[in-house]
């Protein structure tokens, strides 16, 4: 019976060194694929200019509902509607078309962040430029799609 108990004591003593001593194994932190997250910004972005230069901002998709814009000498718009209804105005006596382009992305670790660094161009109805300038935007993951949180122009040139 000693013999057995004695026997019983080793192996558990054995099982526990070797509970010890085994590798702990580090959750697997996702991949990120930083140039697929630019392509999907650039998407938003294109859609963005493609439904502002339509004149129809029916549905737009791009801003979070508590989303806040700044634009240049205005006071901040907050909200999705504040911002729309603020395009909207805007679009009643405008003819240009605007395009964007986004420079860089900075992607958090999990991807669910993404801040863009990118560059605006507007043209008249002959395509010649009339205003260029930079943008800066933070976009958030959210039930699989991106949307603009926050956006800001960062320098604006008007072209003579």
């Amino acid at each position: 019976m000693k013999t057995k108990v004695t026997a019983l004591c080793f192996l558990l003593l054995l099982l526990l060194a070797a509970a010890c001593n085994s590798k702990k194994t580090e959750p697997v932190a996702p991949v990120i694929d930083k140039e697929q997250i630019k392509k999907e910004i650039q998407a938003k972005e294109d859609e963005f200019a493609a439904v502002y230069n339509s004149g129809e901002l029916k549905d737009i998709g791009y801003y979070a509902e508590d989303a806040v814009s700044f634009f240049q000498n205005k006071k901040p718009l907050v909200g999705r509607e504040a911002i729309v209804n603020f395009l909207k105005s805007d679009l009643v006596s405008n003819t240009d078309r605007i395009s964007f382009k986004t420079n860089e992305v900075f992607v958090s670790n999990d991807g669910i962040l993404v801040v863009e660094i990118g560059s605006y161009t507007v043209v008249d109805s002959i395509n010649t430029p009339i205003n260029t300038g930079n943008y800066m935007s933070l976009f958030e993951k959210r039930n699989g799609k991106y949307y603009c949180l926050r956006d800001m122009s960062a320098s604006d040139m008007t072209i003579e």
